[in-house]
């Protein structure tokens, strides 16, 4: 498995490397194996693929895209989010279909949030939040409004703009209002690509949840689970491992590498598999 990492992102959404240099600092750490998963949107692939193609150094472009989409228990109405990465996609027109849906939701619902913003901070930054994205308003999300907002001293932090204004329950926050699960798996085999569960522990939900997110990821037939970053607990990482055991998922490994405002997540620095444990690259065409 080293060399292989299967979540990245470049600037085509809110990562901060081309897909050319992400593709250059992939090779320059050792990686042979590379998936670009941008948020709802595969238009890097290609580049991507094309600057493969000039390394020394045989690397293999993985087409990848991180999915927005939303799940529920059947107890409760209230719905939570969560990312799904399609992986080696072999007839991607089905997910193209998606994305372009998925692209106008994207689009609007930036465009909601700065709306959102003005009372709260007195000034309107949507043309500020574009402009990081060359005025393409459906690659947006919300780190590039943080980020906007870091650079106007609203905040001091990334971060701090997510916990004070656009995370759920703040004032700013707009729902993601993606396809469902069972929907986007469904896309994805469509696509003869292969629907993993991205980063389970990140969505701020309790452990019950999680497991049970990871339980109707299985039945709806999901093919397997991002392992926890090592920086997890122990005891996080155990329970994702008997989760994986229980419902016969592969994993998979990523680094959700974004660049240079996140410098603590590295390229290619990703979980190591426990004993008996499949890796989904080992599906691939």
């Amino acid at each position: 498995m080293d060399g292989v990492d299967l979540h990245t992102h470049s600037n085509i959404s809110d990562g901060t490397l081309s897909p050319l240099e992400l593709v250059q600092a992939a090779a320059a750490k050792g990686i042979h194996t590379l998936a670009l998963t941008d948020h709802d949107t595969m238009d890097g692939i290609a580049l991507a693929e094309q600057a493969a193609l000039t390394l020394t150094q045989p690397l293999k472009i993985i087409s990848g895209v991180e999915i927005s989409s939303q799940w529920s228990r059947p107890a409760t109405k209230k719905s939570y989010g969560v990312h799904i990465v399609a992986l080696n996609m072999q007839n991607p027109a089905p997910l193209y279909q998606l994305l372009e849906q998925q692209k106008r939701i994207r689009a609007e619902r930036s465009k909601q949030i700065c709306d959102l913003l003005i009372p709260l901070i007195g000034q309107d930054i949507y043309a500020d939040v574009l402009a990081k994205v060359d005025n393409i308003a459906d690659r947006v999300t919300r780190s590039h409004i943080a980020q906007t907002l870091v650079e106007k001293g609203i905040v001091s932090r990334v971060q701090q703009a997510f916990d004070k204004y656009i995370k759920e329950g703040k004032k700013a926050y707009v729902k993601f209002d993606g396809l469902g699960l069972e929907e986007t798996i469904a896309v994805i085999h469509a696509a003869g690509g292969f629907a993993v569960l991205a980063h389970p522990t990140r969505y701020d939900l309790s452990a019950t949840n999680i497991r049970y997110l990871i339980e109707i990821f299985a039945k709806f037939g999901g093919d397997a689970v991002e392992l926890p970053p090592a920086v997890d607990p122990a005891s996080t990482r155990q329970m994702v491992d008997r989760m994986i055991a229980e419902f016969n998922l592969k994993v998979s490994v990523g680094s959700d590498f974004h660049g240079d405002h996140m410098p603590w997540i590295k390229l290619g620095n990703i979980p190591r598999l426990k004993e008996g444990q499949l890796g989904i690259w080992e599906s691939f065409v």
